[in-house]
């Protein structure tokens, strides 16, 4: 996905970054580009303001679907994905959006148009899905993002 891929050029990383690594890089970018440093221009420091909220962004989205992150939420994921029905799907940009019965709603990344078209028109969403969505492409929680910001 360009944004995934935005995101770790944004901030220099890899594809395999710890989230160790992602911290370090994300303070350091902040030190450079703190809105604060740039009192003597008030032209440089909206500049500033809008790098560090897209490198904010780019962290968080990062953090979100590090695999450390999703090892530490792995048991929940698999017990909704395994026990709780789907309610209601969305499909944009390559990204589909799951809602579960039990609440809980994840993004999938970079799914093409034809496996939603598929998971649209199969007799049964929920099997469909467990065999061809949720452990092949990456996802992230949504509920944790809200329970966050």
């Amino acid at each position: 996905m360009k944004k995934i891929t935005d995101y770790r050029k944004l901030l220099d990383v890899t594809k395999d970054a710890e989230l160790h690594e992602l911290k370090t890089v994300y303070r350091s970018l902040m030190k450079t580009w703190h809105p604060d440093k740039f009192q003597h221009s008030e032209e440089d420091k909206l500049v500033a303001e809008e790098k560090s909220k897209t490198i904010i962004e780019a962290y968080h989205f990062l953090v979100s679907i590090a695999p450390e992150t999703r090892n530490q939420t792995a048991a929940e994921y698999n017990n909704t994905t395994a026990a709780s029905g789907i309610l209601d799907f969305e499909y944009q940009s390559q990204v589909l959006k799951i809602h579960f019965a039990d609440g809980n709603v994840y993004e999938y990344f970079d799914v093409p148009k034809e496996v939603y078209r598929k998971l649209v028109n199969a007799d049964s969403p929920g099997r469909f899905a467990r065999r061809h969505i949720f452990n092949n492409y990456v996802y992230r929680s949504i509920n944790k993002l809200v329970a966050t910001a």
